[in-house]
């Protein structure tokens, strides 16, 4: 029945063996995924049950998903949003070009006057608006809307960001996961991380010791008397956050080199997404970010202080997604991220942030600034020297 899935799934590379097919298939015939009244299963449902029998490895769930996805095209997305926008409000016929002295008259609202007219648009406007500077629409200077322009507003509908300036997202985003199975280009990453080494034997005794046995063999006038220890294994414990999406799509294939280089390093690795901020919640699938959610709290709760902390996001954003209550792009979240990257750092102690954007460009962003003060300036680039001191702050 389900022969030409498997096959896909091993032309996307993926380690999946007839065995477990076979137990795929048990499962379904046993009615495992069959609602209370015999209905039958959805997507969602199937998707759950195949990636728990197939995939042995959280590290191959993007390329599950893309197989998934292209096997029974389309697979059901979630949404967050309660209010519907027509799309005829949002199709773009113009695109606005204004002169600097343009730009720098437009009017910018604070957060409490944005959110408040946003909420009086929805009750006043009933058509589609183009080029103008008050209602929902696109080609124009409001706040609200596609394709314009405006110092700060809320993106609505537009396919990426184009000036960096939205304060919020009116948007369901998909984000894709980093691969960690990405070919290093060079070694010297793989490098740095190791200044970040601690090396403890442990487990089974499955090396030979050499000294210790050439000692005993002597001792035991020539008798050869073999000894073994546990093998060495770096003993730090390394808890990796990484913004995913928005303007950290231009940095995924130096990311997703750090993050094959650390899954190699590390064997006590643990990683979570977000986007721009850290919030309430993280998620370990981007494709499934709303339906399977970590509680910050429980993560605060369920590593030790021991972890060393490593965050990796470009630091750009409005300020407001750092300060603001209810400033993430996405949702309306109850406290600000400053306080919950407050809480992380007094629980880790050692603790750095990554940032793959220019050093340069650091003093031009009021958002790295913020970031720098709220990480004690523990902010390094993403280079090779950057890398290095790094891993030296967090192995003192």
């Amino acid at each position: 029945m389900l022969i030409n899935f498997f096959f896909t799934l091993r032309a996307a590379k993926l380690p999946v063996s007839v065995k477990e097919y076979l137990v795929l298939l048990e499962a379904i015939q046993s009615g495992v995924i069959d609602g209370d009244d015999n209905s039958v299963p959805t997507v969602d449902s199937f998707y759950y049950l195949s990636r728990a029998t197939l995939v042995k490895d959280e590290a191959n769930y993007d390329k599950f998903d893309r197989a998934f996805a292209a096997y029974f095209k389309g697979v059901e997305l979630l949404t967050d949003f309660s209010q519907d926008i027509p799309l005829e409000w949002l199709q773009k016929r113009l695109e606005l070009e204004l002169s600097p002295e343009e730009k720098a008259a437009i009017e910018k609202m604070g957060w409490d006057e944005l959110m408040e007219t946003l909420k009086k648009r929805f009750e006043e406007q009933k058509k589609r608006h183009e080029g103008g500077s008050k209602m929902i629409g696109t080609g124009g200077t409001s706040p609200f809307g596609a394709y314009g322009y405006n110092p700060q507003g809320i993106r609505i509908g537009q396919d990426k960001g184009r000036n960096r300036s939205a304060v919020k997202v009116w948007d369901q985003r998909q984000f894709k996961d980093y691969d960690d199975s990405l070919e290093l280009g060079t070694r010297n990453i793989k490098v740095a991380l190791r200044r970040l080494r601690r090396f403890a034997r442990e487990g089974s005794e499955e090396e030979l010791d050499l000294d210790d046995t050439i000692r005993s063999t002597a001792a035991n006038a020539g008798w050869l008397d073999i000894k073994m220890v546990p093998e060495r294994h770096n003993k730090v414990k390394v808890l990796l956050l990484m913004d995913v999406g928005g303007t950290m799509d231009e940095h995924i294939h130096r990311v997703e080199e750090l993050f094959s280089a650390a899954k190699n390093e590390f064997k006590h690795l643990e990683f979570f997404y977000f986007h721009n901020c850290v919030y309430d919640f993280m998620w370990k699938n981007n494709r499934r970010r709303y339906s399977e959610k970590f509680s910050t709290w429980d993560i605060l709760r369920k590593y030790n202080k021991d972890y060393k902390l490593i965050f990796v996001g470009d630091a750009t954003m409005s300020p407001y997604e750092i300060l603001q209550p209810g400033g993430s792009v996405e949702y309306n979240n109850e406290e600000a991220g400053a306080e919950w990257l407050q809480r992380l750092t007094n629980t880790f102690p050692k603790f750095a942030w990554i940032n793959p954007e220019p050093q340069g460009v650091w003093g031009y962003r009021q958002s790295i600034a913020i970031m720098q003060q709220l990480m004690n300036h523990r902010m390094f680039p993403l280079t090779l020297p950057g890398l290095e001191g790094a891993m030296r702050l967090l192995s003192k």
